[in-house]
């Protein structure tokens, strides 16, 4: 808060504070005959004039936020004049410096006009209307204390003004770091909204990955129930079960996701609120619940099982969901060959799928679904809306945990997912602190690819590598 500008913790008002000011100086000095000891300076007996003069040193405080630099002059000016009419006592004389009312009110004036003027009118105040008031007081001062009362007038009106311009720069100081924090508050929220907008684009991808597995999942199972229902009760019975159950599932997780999409008054910053994220461990249920499906899954690991960050579990999983799904939709109940080799001595895990097509008896070969078939039924039909973001989004999940993704058709039929997710360095080995070995350009004839330690036989010996990279 400004010097003299509050009471008691509470701004007040400037009209406030300049009519106190007026009415206490006035006061003042009017009563200041009345205070005079005996036997101090001899003074004229108040008068008319001297209640005029008074009310003029004093009453314009009372508009000094309109008149900056008239106040203080007329101010000066009246004290002047009741100096020189001798109805208080010189500013310096034989008994001393005396001080008055009078000569604070006009320092009050300088001091409040130092804290509300321009630099401009600041300069004009101590380089013009201080001296000239030093020079007025230090002519009617007594013969022999010119001097002393010039320099009396001088130190009190540029103390007030100094003092008036330290505050000013104070609170031009207080108002920058108000400033500052307000812009620093607007770039937090700023932040806050756009970290915000992340979590809800992730968990868009994440409603894609979930909706995209268990519907297909529900969609298949639907139609497998429909064509055996007549045939084997029980079996149907069974996949109704199963259908209940991933229906069940996918209801949970989804409320879970769309628990976050909150309104931003809503908004909760507890973590806790965070839904659970999938890891590499719930792989062998997902398998088993494609399986379940009717997609033939062989899943295989190899290597020992290494740390892995949160997002490098959420992005494995997500790369098996995908290919898993897109295999049911695209290729029906195909034989699929999924494998998971840690290899910490490259740092790194490999995910390969590779699945062999859609069978001929399947419905997906040439003449299905129009009786020139081999008489199976008509494959799983592809769900509406054409192709979707299942690729992209894998190779953006892959590619945000520094690893690469290489997916395309097999020569002899199928299609391949192959992706290289890199292992944090164990601490304080030779490779600690050391980025991982680059995966992005690995391929089945590079050196660093030894195919001999996954079981003793190339992964691709039965499914070639992906054409296209």
């Amino acid at each position: 808060m400004d010097l003299m500008d509050s009471y008691a913790g509470r701004r007040a008002s400037r009209a406030v504070l300049d009519t106190g000011l007026a009415l206490l100086f006035t006061a003042g000095s009017i009563a200041l005959p009345a205070t005079m000891p005996p036997g101090g300076p001899v003074l004229r007996s108040p008068d008319a004039l001297f209640v005029v003069l008074a009310l003029l040193s004093a009453l314009p405080l009372a508009v000094h936020r309109r008149f900056l630099l008239p106040v203080p002059l007329v101010m000066a000016a009246a004290v002047a004049a009741l100096q020189g009419r001798h109805y208080i006592p010189q500013l310096s004389g034989a008994e001393g410096t005396s001080i008055g009312p009078a000569y604070i009110g006009v320092a009050t004036a300088v001091f409040l006009t130092a804290v509300r003027g321009s630099p401009r009118t600041a300069t004009l105040l101590v380089a013009v209307f201080i001296p000239a008031a030093a020079v007025v007081e230090a002519v009617l001062g007594p013969s022999g204390h010119r001097v002393a009362t010039l320099l009396a007038e001088a130190v009190l009106l540029v103390a007030a003004w100094a003092l008036g311009r330290l505050a000013r720069a104070r609170a031009a100081t207080r108002d920058q770091a108000l400033e500052r924090a307000a812009a620093l508050e607007r770039a937090q929220e700023a932040n806050a909204r756009a970290a915000v907008m992340e979590e809800r684009a992730r968990i868009a991808r994440e409603l894609h990955d979930i909706v995209a597995h268990n519907v297909s999942l529900m969609v298949v199972q639907t139609i497998a129930a429909d064509r055996i229902q007549d045939r084997d009760g029980d079996k149907a019975h069974e996949l109704h079960g199963t259908i209940e159950e991933t229906g069940r599932a996918t209801v949970t997780e989804l409320r879970r996701l769309l628990d976050v999409l909150r309104t931003e008054d809503e908004a909760d910053t507890d973590p806790s609120r965070e839904p659970p994220q999938p890891t590499i461990e719930a792989v062998p249920a997902l398998v088993e619940s494609v399986r379940a499906a009717g997609l033939a899954v062989d899943f295989t690991t190899t290597g020992a099982p290494a740390e892995l960050p949160a997002g490098s579990h959420l992005t494995v999983y997500r790369i098996v969901q995908e290919a898993l799904t897109n295999t049911l939709k695209h290729a029906g109940h195909t034989r699929t060959d999924l494998t998971l080799a840690w290899e910490p001595e490259h740092r790194r895990l490999t995910v390969r799928l590779c699945d062999d097509g859609p069978l001929p008896g399947d419905g997906t070969g040439d003449g299905a679904g129009d009786g020139t078939g081999d008489g199976a039924a008509p494959r799983p039909p592809t769900l509406p809306g054409g192709p979707g973001h299942g690729l992209v989004g894998m190779r953006e999940r892959v590619g945000a945990v520094g690893g690469s993704l290489h997916t395309g058709t097999r020569p002899g039929g199928g299609y391949c997912v192959h992706a290289v997710v890199p292992l944090p360095a164990p601490a304080g080995s030779p490779h600690d602190g050391r980025p991982p070995a680059d995966t992005r350009h690995l391929s089945p004839h590079d050196p660093s690819h030894d195919d001999s330690r996954h079981e003793g036989h190339s992964p691709y010996a039965r499914h070639p590598r992906p054409a296209g990279r």
